[in-house]
């Protein structure tokens, strides 16, 4: 396949030219469908000329149906769109990135989506679509999947769609709630991918986080404590990662604890732990819910995180090889290579 890439990459540039710009159309209308025609221009980076032009084509040959709400894809554009997946991801040099990071960061699945989410928020929901394949491939029933929360988790949510085995699965929120808006709350985001994959959901009720004696008393209260025990015995893990700071502020950390952060030179987040660039716990915030001693019982733990923003707090994370799974964006998995090679 990459020998015959090469070669029309030199007797044919023009065509795998078109090829990847029409495939970029159709994944973009895809991602926003009905969307209309100077919307899907913006979004593209093309000129509506262009645009205009490329989709009378897809039209034509019956990929795309134009509607008074906007365009979308026909059964055939989807179908066109799976088929040129690989070969696309070959072309642009994915498929590398995919194989580079898996090597270099030592894990079992790494999916690389097109883009960079810190530029554009399609590419967050990409990768939510990414996770949500994965998770497809993997659950069985009676799974119990534990979910954080966050804006990237928040997108996996979003683009959920029923899962084949999970009747019986539970989804239960991997912490309790930051006290942020109530869209981005695990809780939320559980009974939301609940309901769309059409399985079951148990929710966690407890502010996050906890001071050490509130902490104590409520995961003593029975009903805390069956939730704590479905969630530690969790056969699948979705999580993000934060930028330490970010998440820090997020939490509304006090002056003294946000010093300590800093000065410990704490770049990433996970799980209310946070790392340095060595992969170092430096410092961890009381939390009702998952810890990363609990993640070593799960089968499948899947990072969903993206950005060039974020490269930093992911490698942090993996340095101690906490998940399995990485699905991030191109922008990130660039980043994230150039950081290792200096």
């Amino acid at each position: 396949m990459r020998a015959l890439i090469d070669l029309q990459k030199r007797l044919f540039p023009d065509v795998l030219e078109i090829m990847q710009r029409r495939y970029q159309l159709l994944h973009y209308i895809h991602l926003m469908q009905p969307v209309g025609r100077r919307t899907l221009s913006d979004n593209v980076e093309l000129a509506e000329r262009t645009v205009r032009s490329e989709v009378e084509f897809l039209n034509k040959i019956g990929a795309v149906a134009i509607t008074s709400r906007g365009m979308h894809l026909t059964y055939e554009g989807q179908n066109i769109l799976e088929q040129l997946a690989d070969f696309i991801k070959d072309v642009t040099g994915i498929k590398v990135l995919e194989k580079q990071l898996k090597d270099t960061l030592k894990l079992d699945y790494v999916v690389v989506v097109p883009g960079d989410s810190d530029e554009l928020d399609w590419v967050k929901h990409e990768m939510g679509r990414a996770c949500v394949d994965y998770m497809r491939s993997t659950l069985n029933p009676r799974d119990t999947i534990a979910i954080t929360g966050g804006t990237t988790m928040a997108a996996v949510a979003e683009m959920m769609t029923p899962l084949e085995n999970a009747d019986h699965c539970m989804f239960v929120p991997a912490r309790g709630g930051l006290g942020e808006r109530v869209e981005n709350q695990a809780n939320t985001i559980c009974a939301e991918m609940a309901k769309k994959a059409r399985g079951d959901y148990r929710l966690l009720y407890v502010p996050d986080p906890l001071s050490e004696g509130s902490y104590q008393t409520i995961i003593e209260e029975p009903s805390i404590k069956e939730i704590l025990h479905m969630i530690r015995n969790a056969s699948i893990v979705v999580h993000g990662v934060g930028d330490a700071i970010t998440m820090a502020e997020r939490r509304k950390t006090s002056p003294q604890q946000m010093e300590i952060i800093k000065e410990s030179q704490a770049v990433g987040e996970a799980f209310g732990y946070y790392f340095n660039r060595k992969g170092e716990v430096v410092h961890k915030v009381r939390t009702v819910g998952l810890q990363l001693e609990d993640l070593k019982f799960a089968e499948h733990v899947i990072a969903v995180a993206g950005g060039r923003s974020k490269a930093k707090a992911i490698a942090s994370y993996f340095q101690p090889g906490q998940s399995n799974v990485l699905i991030t964006d191109e922008g990130a998995a660039q980043e994230l290579l150039r950081d290792t090679s200096l």
